[in-house]
């Protein structure tokens, strides 16, 4: 994601398995292929100074870097490098206090809405002024391109489960922003725990929409285990100050019409599955995505 959308930040990984240094054995071929994994990835890295007065030249070399090429830099830090520190205690939303509210609209009559008309009816619940969009790979991003593409959208690509993580630093970040993410059910299986952090770190700007119709469509449309878990359950032992489930479209006018909220806010439809005919790829780039919205909320790096 960082090489397609030109994100510069930087890394500093620990030399776990460092050759010479007795290690566990699980670190062994990790700690031989650590700096050849940088430069296949074409990240350059440098072993992170052991002197004092060397690690402020060394710094401004990776923001050089990152500020002319917009990659990352990365270091590479040796066993004793840095003395130990004692941790501070990270302070975090208390979510036993939430009264993490559960409602389920669900119509064993009702069939099955197909995920475009989920997302047309999410785009007219939101505004563009103040409100980012952020699509899970596969279809839901191209089938949102297709839909309406504006400065306010971010599609993911190649990256099954990190549009919430995504939105979460996003939504942090810009407290004054509305975060929406729009998940699939094999995103958010595939990474479940973001769960967990959303619920203990997110405010009531976080609003996360999963759309599931039981398969990985866009791969050929395996089945998932999603039949089988209460997404909303999920969401409410998370800390998610408002849990809404079902199979009717209405679920999308609710969950935007919720007040003072306490927390993020979920929401679990169920979709039918497939996608619409002649589905279009973006013909704009990860990169150009990124810039145009991020000139919409007057930002940079």
């Amino acid at each position: 994601l960082s090489y397609i959308f030109k994100i510069p930040f930087l890394i500093i990984v620990t030399h776990r398995g460092q050759p010479g240094i007795k290690d566990e054995p699980q670190h062994e071929l990790m700690g031989q292929i650590t700096k050849d994994l940088f430069d296949i990835m074409q990240i350059p890295s440098e072993i992170f100074p052991s002197e004092k007065q060397e690690i402020e030249p060394a710094l401004r070399r990776a923001e050089k870097y990152m500020s002319r090429e917009n990659r990352p830099y990365a270091f590479i830090m040796r066993k004793g490098t840095v003395a130990p520190q004692k941790l501070n205690n990270k302070i975090f939303n208390n979510i036993s206090e939430r009264e993490n509210k559960i409602d389920y609209l669900f119509d064993e009559n009702e069939m099955h809405v197909n995920r475009n008309t989920a997302l047309n009816r999410i785009i007219k619940n939101s505004s563009k002024e103040k409100t980012i969009l952020i699509a899970t790979t596969g279809y839901t991003g191209r089938e949102l391109y297709s839909i309406d593409d504006r400065d306010n959208h971010i599609y993911m690509v190649g990256s099954m489960g990190c549009a919430s993580s995504f939105g979460l630093g996003l939504a942090l970040a810009r407290p004054d922003l509305k975060i929406i993410v729009i998940d699939g059910d094999g995103a958010g299986l595939m990474r479940m725990g973001n769960f967990a952090t959303i619920g203990s770190y997110a405010g009531d700007n976080f609003i996360h929409i999963l759309l599931d119709n039981e398969v990985h469509d866009s791969t050929g449309a395996q089945s998932t285990v999603s039949k089988n878990i209460n997404f909303a359950m999920i969401a409410k032992a998370c800390g998610y100050g408002t849990s809404l489930s079902g199979n009717k479209i209405e679920l999308i006018d609710k969950l935007f019409s919720l007040n003072k909220n306490e927390g993020p806010i979920f929401g679990h439809l169920k979709i039918s599955s497939g996608t619409i005919e002649n589905l279009p790829r973006p013909n704009i780039g990860p990169n150009q995505v990124l810039r145009r919205m991020m000139q919409h909320i007057n930002t940079s790096f």
